[in-house]
């Protein structure tokens, strides 16, 4: 991925509205609220006048006037430089071409699920499964509400993008959940019983130092490279360098 000057979502919705007309916080903030945009962009006013400096301080936009009406404070109104248009243009062409592997906290959770019981993981995911179930049902909804106001399908493109995404993560979750309890999951028995023994008191160095005793042919879940979710070693093909030169 490009390294962006501003590198934040939010500016890029900033950049979006003024690419219409020239605007200022207020207005923007306003205009991406009536659209909905802080359900897939987060949006607060201190975070969007930090933006709105930031994308200033880098030429991507410009002051255009001051204005003050009645007895309010004197607003800027900013627009987008020819070199805002530009970026605007190729970041968003980025975002839609090119998947990223950044890991969501889901990921990063489930990278560490072994650090807790595998009872009470699978009850925490079951939990998650009904919370996301609500979310599916209230996407949704508001789905089903837009489409009946006959607004255009091109502008519910992001929460039909949602309403999959935590549709397909509550299937995923719940079949996880499910082969945890039903030790379907391989390695469940042997992190099970890591758990039993700490809770008898075992030190975990302990474990470790009699894992083949203690957890039999599952013990080499404990072992490097072979732990819950750890790729799998992979030989090194003869005649090739480790180091990829």
């Amino acid at each position: 991925m490009t390294r962006r000057r501003v590198n934040n979502p939010l500016a890029l919705a900033v950049l979006s509205c003024l690419q219409e007309r020239p605007m200022h916080p207020y207005q923007i903030s306003s205009t991406l609220r009536q659209r909905g945009k802080e359900q897939s962009i987060r949006l607060n006013f201190g975070s969007l006048y930090a933006v709105v400096t930031s994308l200033e301080k880098h030429g991507l936009i410009t002051q255009r006037e001051r204005i003050r009406s009645g007895n309010r404070p004197e607003r800027t109104v900013y627009e987008i430089t020819e070199a805002g248009v530009t970026e605007f243009e190729d970041w968003l062409a980025e975002l839609l071409r090119t998947p990223t592997a950044d890991p969501s906290p889901l990921e990063s959770a489930l990278s560490l699920i072994a650090g807790l019981p595998p009872d009470e993981a699978a009850e925490l995911l079951e939990e998650r499964t009904t919370r996301l179930d609500l979310e599916a049902r209230r996407i949704g909804a508001d789905l089903e509400w837009s489409r009946e106001q006959g607004l255009p399908e091109v502008f519910l493109i992001e929460a039909v993008f949602r309403e999959a995404m935590v549709r397909a993560e509550r299937d995923f979750v719940m079949r996880l959940a499910a082969d945890i309890r039903s030790e379907a999951l391989g390695g469940t028995s042997a992190w099970r019983r890591v758990h039993e023994l700490r809770a008898e008191g075992v030190p975990m160095d302990e474990i470790l130092g009699r894992a083949g005793e203690l957890l039999g042919p599952d013990a080499r879940i404990l072992e490097p490279g072979h732990g819950p979710y750890e790729p799998p070693h992979r030989p090194q093909e003869p005649g090739t360098d480790p180091s990829g030169a």
